[in-house]
């Protein structure tokens, strides 16, 4: 009965926790939807990266209500002792974490598939809004800035961009000197092909690459996570009159 009752407490306490940070990120998600550029000022070129292949506003306000509302079914269900409640928690909780296996596998086994998806995407949205859109103009400025890259897989991406019909030349980024990172004159095709800046996309996964260690430490924290979490609402569930 005592072990009950400090499982229920943990479960409880666990998914107030869940329930906060389902809140947050909808609070997030709603100010970046607003007021993008502030949001890419304070939290620099990972932000911008991201907002190339998501949408990350809705995707944050989507994030916090899956999260608000398990946190609510958990202590709901634990506190009231409802198992109908607890059994949607589980459900919810398994389906989330059988798509991040599913992602996991996609994204290891398919990477190529993935980057053509992507650049069937990006690119046509690079030529058509790049110079002529502010917000999405300041992300991609951001993002190469930040991560020393040039457009989605090269100086190419630009061609027929508004940016590159009003001055005639690349976003100066794709010049860049591996030295100091900086351009000299007027970013033309000639040195574009030239200095060869690698694209982003390259970039972003060598970095993940770099950081593989840390990326696949806090996945597997998150999976155990939800399994703990899993395995206690089912032990709530199965001891419960």
């Amino acid at each position: 009965m005592q072990c009950f009752s400090f499982i229920k407490t943990m479960m409880i306490l666990f998914n107030f926790l869940i329930f906060l940070c389902g809140v947050a990120l909808l609070a997030v998600g709603i100010w970046v939807s607003i007021d993008g550029p502030s949001f890419l000022k304070i939290f620099g070129p990972l932000s911008s990266s991201a907002m190339q292949f998501v949408n990350v506003g809705y995707f944050l306000i989507a994030a916090g209500a899956v999260l608000f509302a398990l946190g609510f079914l958990g202590c709901y269900g634990a506190q009231t002792e409802n198992k109908c409640a607890l059994m949607m928690f589980f459900l919810i909780l398994l389906l989330i974490f059988i798509a991040e296996v599913a992602a996991a596998v996609v994204a290891l086994l398919y990477t190529n598939t993935a980057e053509h998806f992507l650049t069937s995407l990006v690119v046509p949205a690079i030529k058509q809004d790049y110079g002529s859109q502010k917000d999405f103009t300041q992300v991609w400025n951001t993002t190469m800035d930040g991560l020393k890259c040039c457009g989605f897989n090269n100086y190419t991406d630009f061609e027929d961009s508004p940016y590159f019909k009003k001055n005639h030349t690349f976003p100066p980024y794709c010049c860049s000197d591996s030295a100091n990172g900086t351009a000299t004159g007027p970013c033309t095709k000639e040195k574009a092909n030239d200095t060869i800046v690698q694209g982003c996309f390259s970039q972003l996964l060598h970095d993940v690459g770099t950081n593989a260690v840390t990326v696949g430490g806090v996945a597997a924290g998150i999976g155990g996570l939800e399994l703990a979490a899993m395995i206690v609402s089912m032990y709530l569930y199965c001891n419960l009159k």
